[in-house]
């Protein structure tokens, strides 16, 4: 039994090796990834600029170095 069990195991381990053959996608998904973080980078630093929330974040600043008075 321990063979017969070997013997698809194996024949399974060769068919998911013979059926991944998407080399070169890694490279793509990398790029689209990098893009995705740098169009969130952008959106994220235009909020943190944008009046009200840096009036918010400037006081909340003020606020932890004053000890919260």
């Amino acid at each position: 039994m321990y063979q017969v069990v070997r013997a698809r195991l194996g024949a399974l381990v060769c068919r998911v090796r013979t059926a991944r053959k998407d080399t070169g996608m890694v490279t793509s998904e990398y790029a689209m990834g990098i893009v995705a973080a740098v169009a969130f980078a952008v959106v994220l630093y235009k909020v943190v600029t944008s009046g009200p929330v840096n009036a918010a974040l400037t006081k909340i600043v003020e606020q932890a170095l004053d000890g919260g008075m």
